[in-house]
């Protein structure tokens, strides 16, 4: 069951090389079928969007444009905007990923594909944590994906930060008070 009139995929092999306006509004709409399309993802955003997809695409159009290409045409509060989500579990957000992901390739050469899903995946473990709390640990799959796609930049002879990946600081700053030997 199709939602909206983007197509899937563009015509034969034609993926953008670049992103636009134009073809960001095909990726969230295309996105978004398959999201609603899905068994696990599709009853969460319905219960939520029901009634309100017409505002809703529009407003992911601005959000990843204003990512993507800088237009700063966004106002809204990403955390804001999702809590509370109950009965979210990682799973979701691994599958929201697989989702947009796959559909971000499909529609993009790789070099313009890597700047959708660098801010995907980041996006995913800050609502992950803020979701699940400080102490949840990113899945290992999201982790891998992340490293695939965004290896850490270390300028000659700068210090490596050898921090786990998922993990926001260096130093646990948040998280149960370890007992003490009094």
């Amino acid at each position: 069951m199709s939602h909206t009139a983007a197509p899937d995929t563009p015509a034969s092999d034609a993926r953008h090389a670049e992103p636009t306006d134009a073809n960001i509004r095909e990726l969230v709409y295309a996105f978004y079928d398959r999201v609603r399309d899905d068994a696990l993802l599709g009853p969460v955003f319905e219960a939520k969007l029901a009634g309100r997809w017409d505002d809703h695409l529009p407003k992911m159009c601005r959000f990843w444009s204003s990512l993507v290409l800088g237009s700063k045409t966004y106002r809204g509060n990403v955390q804001q905007a999702h809590q509370p989500l109950d009965g979210l579990e990682p799973r979701h957000f691994s599958q929201w990923l697989y989702l947009f992901l796959d559909t971000v390739e499909r529609r993009f050469q790789p070099a313009a594909a890597l700047r959708f899903m660098e801010p995907a995946l980041r996006i995913a473990q800050s609502l992950q944590l803020s979701q699940f709390g400080w102490d949840f640990t990113i899945p290992a799959e999201q982790q891998a994906l992340l490293a695939q796609i965004a290896p850490r930049r270390h300028a000659p002879h700068a210090p490596v930060d050898d921090t786990p990946r998922g993990e926001p600081f260096p130093v646990k700053i948040v998280g149960h008070a370890q007992p003490t030997d009094a």
